[in-house]
């Protein structure tokens, strides 16, 4: 890392939105090694990409010398966050948060280090499921004020559609937290989004309170793109961190199909190149700006995946799409393949069929939906007939031309819907295919 302080590192990449204490906190960060904590909320088996934004920012903190402490909410995810919702969230059963909060855990450590003195994973259920109640109202709701906790923003955005007194209890819960954190772990700064700045200040005025010391808070912003569309939502749902619901290959294809508008900050915000080489993509268009979109795409997915789904994945995306090599004087820190030697395209989504269904011949409406190129069989005849579906490379002509066995080339028929989605079909010489 060069001299720069975690502060400046943030700032320069965009992650701040709101601090509360702008001089002290940079003072904080260049004094020496400090303690940070950011929750992360175990609603389902895993991250997504929503939550890179403060991921990203551990990555940094951790990378100038910072102690971490990434805490999985597993007492809070029992009550439910109202920050940034519109009505109350499905409340989950202990087993299913446990279950999640195991699952979030081992994903976390692809992007952070928690060797010793390095970072620590907590689960606040630890220490909020052992809560006595009357203790609790008595020692840390007697610190709350109701007038003020109702004018944060998530609870005035609640109290149009109506908030119950379980999510009422969240703040406390949330503030407890910080003050627990700063009086066993010495945490001294609090970091989330920027929904969260109600309870991150609550949490600093109730360890102020109770343990007399000074701690900070900072937030960063809610992304969305250029065009407005919230981050991670596509028209096949959402993209999560899980190799699993997301395959690197849909993961590196939802990078490259980021905005003009966006390359830059998404470079400063999800990868780990030099600042100095990400200024210079302000100056690219057309297709360098594309190869910067590829290297936007393989270093997310590297930091996500790893170094081999990576290149398996640009690989494939080099063999469907025919990308340029990305020049060497662009990125020079990318570890992108600069030619197609490495091409891998088993990346591609595959799917299976027996040759015997083909040898009749497959309405390509049919096909389409069949493969999952398509959500029903009437999306798939207006793809054909706006001109957007092909079988090798061919454009189909009318939706129920036969798609059959003079398609197969080398035991694949490949699919495609417009410029960006693939499917492989994998051409069985059985009867039928294996379960």
């Amino acid at each position: 890392m060069s001299g720069k302080s975690a502060y400046d590192v943030l700032h320069e990449r965009g992650f701040i939105e709101q601090v509360t204490d702008e001089g002290p906190i940079q003072r904080l960060l260049e004094e020496g090694p400090v303690t940070c904590y950011i929750g992360f909320d175990p609603t389902a088996a895993s991250l997504h990409i929503g939550s890179l934004v403060p991921i990203m920012s551990l990555v940094h903190m951790q990378r100038c010398g910072h102690r971490l402490i990434a805490l999985v909410g597993g007492g809070t995810a029992l009550i439910g966050d109202p920050s940034g919702k519109t009505e109350m969230r499905r409340i989950l059963t202990r087993d299913e948060i446990d279950a999640n909060a195991e699952a979030i855990k081992g994903q976390l450590s692809q992007y952070l280090d928690f060797g010793e003195g390095k970072a620590l994973l907590l689960n606040n259920a630890d220490w909020l499921a052992e809560l006595n109640y009357v203790e609790f109202l008595r020692d840390i709701g007697r610190c709350f004020s109701v007038n003020r906790m109702l004018t944060a923003e998530s609870y005035r955005m609640r109290l149009e559609t109506g908030l119950n007194f379980i999510e009422f209890n969240y703040m406390l819960l949330q503030s407890y937290d910080f003050y627990y954190l700063c009086k066993h772990y010495g945490c001294t700064l609090q970091m989330g989004g920027n929904d969260q700045w109600g309870n991150i200040v609550a949490g600093i005025d109730l360890t102020r309170r109770l343990e007399e010391k000074k701690v900070y808070g900072m937030t960063f912003p809610l992304l969305a793109t250029a065009q407005g569309h919230k981050m991670g939502k596509t028209e096949k749902g959402t993209i999560w961190l899980d190799a699993g619901l997301t395959t690197p290959y849909d993961y590196f294809q939802y990078w490259i199909n980021t905005e003009d508008a966006d390359v830059k900050r998404f470079l400063a915000l999800f990868t780990l190149l030099p600042m100095e080489e990400i200024r210079e993509s302000e100056k690219l268009v057309n297709s360098e700006l594309n190869m910067a979109k590829a290297v936007l795409a393989f270093e997310a997915t590297k930091i996500t995946h790893g170094q081999g789904a990576a290149v398996a994945a640009w690989g494939a995306a080099v063999n469907n799409f025919e990308l340029k090599p990305v020049s060497a004087d662009l990125f020079p820190s990318s570890s992108i393949p600069r030619t197609g030697a490495d091409v891998d395209v088993s990346a591609i989504p595959t799917v299976e069929k027996a040759r015997s269904e083909l040898e009749g011949g497959i309405p390509a409406f049919e096909l389409f939906h069949g493969v999952g190129l398509c959500k029903s069989r009437g999306e798939a005849r207006r793809l054909i007939q706006q001109g957007g579906a092909y079988i090798n490379g061919r454009q189909i002509g009318v939706f129920d031309e036969k798609v059959g066995i003079g398609d197969i080339v080398d035991g694949i028929v490949r699919a495609r819907k417009g410029k960006k989605q693939h499917v492989d079909i994998r051409v069985l010489e059985g009867k039928s295919v294996p379960a």
